[in-house]
């Protein structure tokens, strides 16, 4: 009897001197286009527990593409803004924004633009017409400008449309010619023959082998929250992992997310991302792409290697 009360004393003992047990960390983050596989990551690495596990509770704020995405992390009201066009975050950076660039978002890229028309059929048929892009900032906005330059399209014009959905409605209704849209938006209505795909962004050579959408942080926050954005980042990686892997349950919780049946929300992953798009560790074409930003004119001369350095600090993988 002594032998148990002295057991469930120490129990005590023990419990007193632990304290509290921890709360989770909170991390406030903008995303950009709910829905997409890509941007899908947080949510599904929550829903599977993988952020928990890591003492993090995320609280997520969708917008309707970067511009909307960046602004917040910009002025501190979030800790991290994910699916940031690159060059918009270097353009917010060169300005003297408190943005640091913490992981690869995409490499590479799944949007494509379409039209209705079906007199437009490639982007040489585009000049004359007007063509959509998210938000100012965004890669969307990035990759139709670059569409501009590479292919000549000088009447051309291009217009804001916001996400996905909202282009769709403005492509439909005669508001814009061409629409753009991200897997597994828009397959229902190709398979219908509602539209067609006049373009995909990696016809852009600015796409091809370059990250053009990144993480980025708040400077303050990244200083004064370093081990919780390293955390953030492991538990990143490690839901990648898992949605790459043969568990079943990553397409179901991914099909519910999207509003998709399930086989579409598995070829969504299996034709259109493959896992080196979303690969966090490393900024692709980072040459090209401080070229492309002053070409583009979302900077006036190239960023320094200090600069860039200062900008680029991605947790190392652990």
């Amino acid at each position: 009897m002594n032998h148990f009360r002295l057991i469930a004393g120490a129990a005590v003992l023990a419990a007193a001197f632990a304290g509290p047990a921890r709360a989770d960390d909170t991390i406030k983050m903008t995303i950009g286009q709910r829905g997409n596989w890509d941007t899908a990551i947080t949510h599904l690495g929550t829903q599977a527990g993988i952020f928990k596990k890591h003492g993090l509770e995320l609280e997520m704020i969708y917008t309707s593409g970067s511009g909307e995405t960046l602004q917040p992390v910009i002025a501190g009201g979030v800790d991290l803004g994910l699916a940031v066009g690159t060059l918009g975050a270097m353009a917010a950076y060169s300005k003297g924004a408190p943005v640091r660039i913490v992981g690869a978002q995409a490499t590479g890229a799944a949007d494509y633009w379409y039209a209705k028309n079906p007199e437009i059929k490639t982007l040489k048929d585009t000049n004359g017409h007007t063509i959509a892009y998210s938000s100012n900032g965004s890669s969307t906005h990035s990759v139709v400008r670059a569409f501009i330059d590479e292919y000549k399209l000088t009447g051309a014009k291009i217009q804001t449309t916001g996400n996905p959905s909202s282009t769709l409605t403005a492509v439909m209704t005669d508001q814009v010619d061409v629409g753009w849209a991200s897997p597994p938006f828009g397959l229902k209505e190709i398979e219908e023959g509602k539209i067609h795909i006049v373009a995909k962004a990696t016809d852009a050579s600015l796409v091809r082998g370059q990250t053009i959408r990144v993480l980025v942080a708040n400077a303050d926050a990244l200083k004064n929250r370093k081990e919780v954005i390293e955390r953030f980042m492991q538990a990143y990686r490690e839901t990648i992992e898992y949605m790459y892997s043969d568990n079943p349950q990553v397409i179901k919780d991914y099909a519910e997310f999207a509003k998709v049946p399930e086989a579409m929300a598995k070829r969504v992953r299996d034709e259109f991302f493959p896992k080196t798009l979303v690969n966090p560790d490393k900024i692709s074409g980072l040459d090209a792409l401080v070229k492309e930003a002053v070409s583009l004119k979302f900077i006036d001369k190239p960023l320094t290697e200090q600069q860039l350095a200062e900008l680029i600090q991605i947790p190392a993988r652990k």
